[in-house]
């Protein structure tokens, strides 16, 4: 009743309004217009009384706070993504490469267009690996022949990363000691010292990469971020084709380290070649701009940096002797030792001083044992030397080139952000390093 007498006392406070508006009139009101004027009105009432008393009408989803110590997700790493953009296929809920798919990643700036990823079938992945070959049969066009029929987990991505960055590639007859970066991975797995690795000690690199830190605290725990690319340690590991590969169908066979060179060895060679033939289109050599063009990818420069630096080559050799394949491996296999050059050249680093085509000879063949051909080099200082002294910046080189050795997956992120502040920033920190 309290109601209904608000509502008649709303009404007759309202009628002078309303009758100046034109709405009442001195003919009678339809009782339809009355109980539609009464309805608004009790709903204005009962706007009022729930805000006099404090409550929301209408639910209101309010923006829950974070907590401090809550965990927030950890971001995934440029490598994570990489491998992800690049995995094609999919098998029990996690994320595989192909062969071909690896050596899409370490040769091309984005993916092959595709749509979504293909969802393997048990007798699919069981057919992969009856089409693998043995270490006997292992070669350097290994990756190229298995094309599609493989499977690679992310951990075995960053293993084969590793292995086209590892240096002391040359003949033991050139350098007193040889293979040492080979020799240090082998060592590395095997974890009982007796020079031969089983399926058990390789698989270390799969528990390695997929533990998760006991410690709760948010700053180095590592989320569930690949939670579709690693399987969870508990479960069994996926036989894949490198370990069909090295241990067999039955996972019973042995790697020793000579069969391990060989695979690391016939996998840089690989890769090497692909590029080389990209770009040679059959023929023997490529030209000095096509290896400029080579060299340049992957790195901090931006596009008019590399259109600068192509143009330099045009411009200053004018008589093109072409670059053999055998040139071009063998310097590849010297930014595998990227580390060690680094190392030689620090004398001029602290001296803040310029290196010399002859100076820069002598340092590669300290740091691997053999030299490079003089047209490679010379090509080389044209890409690098802007002002044409004759003479280029060593931290420069090595900061570029340590970008060009990992092949996209480590500046490709910063490669498409094309800053220039980046670039010295890299600059800086590698002057720093030596």
């Amino acid at each position: 009743m309290a109601a209904v007498r608000r509502c008649r006392d709303l009404l007759r406070s309202l009628r002078p309004i309303l009758w100046k508006e034109g709405i009442f009139t001195k003919q009678p009101v339809p009782r339809r217009s009355l109980y539609m004027i009464a309805a608004a009105s009790g709903c204005t009432l009962a706007i009022h009384w729930f805000y006099k008393q404090g409550q929301d009408i209408v639910p209101v989803v309010h923006a829950r706070e974070t907590e401090k110590n809550e965990p927030t997700k950890e971001k995934a790493t440029h490598r994570e993504l990489r491998f992800r953009q690049f995995a094609s296929v999919e098998y029990q809920g996690n994320i595989y490469m192909t062969p071909q798919d690896f050596l899409e990643s370490v040769t091309e700036e984005s993916p092959r267009p595709r749509i979504g990823r293909i969802r393997l079938t048990a007798q699919d992945v069981e057919s992969m690996l009856r089409q693998t070959p043995s270490r006997s049969r292992g070669s350097n066009k290994l990756f190229r022949n298995l094309h599609d029929k493989g499977i690679i987990s992310y951990t075995e991505y960053l293993f084969l990363l590793c292995v086209l960055t590892s240096g002391k590639v040359v003949s033991s007859t050139v350098s007193k000691e040889p293979r040492s970066g080979f020799r240090i991975a082998f060592n590395m797995f095997d974890t009982d010292g007796n020079q031969i690795v089983d399926k058990k000690e390789f698989l270390v690199l799969e528990r390695v990469f997929s533990k998760q830190p006991d410690s709760e605290d948010g700053e180095g725990k590592k989320k569930e971020v690949l939670s579709k690319v690693i399987p969870a340690v508990e479960t069994r590991i996926q036989d894949t084709s490198l370990m069909v590969h090295f241990f067999g169908k039955y996972g019973n066979d042995v790697l020793k380290y000579d069969d391990f060179h060989r695979f690391m060895e016939n996998l840089q060679s690989e890769v090497i070649e692909l590029e080389f033939l990209e770009f040679s289109k059959g023929m023997n050599t490529i030209s000095e701009v096509d290896f400029a063009h080579i060299l340049l990818r992957y790195t901090l420069l931006d596009r008019s940096e590399i259109e600068e630096c192509i143009a330099r080559v045009k411009d200053r050799i004018q008589q093109e002797k072409g670059i053999t394949f055998q040139e071009f491996k063998k310097f590849c296999q010297f930014l595998n030792n990227l580390d060690d050059f680094s190392i030689a050249m620090k004398m001029y680093t602290y001296a803040q001083q310029p290196v010399s085509q002859d100076e820069f000879q002598r340092a590669v063949r300290v740091c691997t044992g053999f030299t490079l051909a003089k047209d490679v080099v010379n090509t080389v200082f044209q890409i690098f030397d802007s002002d044409g002294d004759g003479h280029l910046s060593s931290p420069e080189f090595i900061a570029i080139m340590k970008d060009r050795l990992h092949r996209g997956s480590r500046s490709h992120l910063m490669h498409t952000q094309g800053t220039w502040e980046a670039f010295r920033q890299c600059i800086r920190n590698e002057m720093k390093s030596n």
